[in-house]
């Protein structure tokens, strides 16, 4: 797992692997700074990720529903059907629906990434 600010305003997480919470808070916590800085939109690459266990995806569903007024959007890709059921019933029980947006093609979660960074850097120029 890698958290990375992209640019002010855009954080990219990237996911590999299954999580079974090996990393505990750790990615809550870097990601309170953002909080602060609200709104924020969260890139989650989870291309290749095999999946998370039940506690992990509770602890983000919690996280971002208690963060919801923080975040500008969501945007997650992933590579396979397991984590695109999980990240449905994250956005389903975080109340995310709108925020949320969910991806199979690298490309188009790429143009949107690019598309946000791209705002990011012309909002500080």
């Amino acid at each position: 797992m890698v958290l990375r600010r992209a640019a002010r305003g855009v954080v990219l997480l990237t996911i590999e692997g299954t999580d079974v919470g090996e990393h505990g808070l750790a990615p809550f916590d870097e990601l309170a700074a953002n909080v602060l800085w609200a709104p924020f939109i969260l890139f989650i690459n989870a291309r290749n990720s095999r999946g998370v266990t039940t506690d992990v995806s509770s602890a983000w569903c919690k996280w971002l529903a208690r963060n919801r007024r923080a975040l500008g959007a969501v945007h997650m890709l992933s590579g396979s059907a397991y984590v695109r059921v999980t990240a449905n019933f994250v956005r389903t029980f975080a109340e995310l629906d709108s925020l949320m947006h969910l991806y199979t093609e690298p490309a188009s979660f790429e143009a949107t990434l690019e598309a946000a960074l791209r705002e990011a850097k012309s909002s500080v120029d």
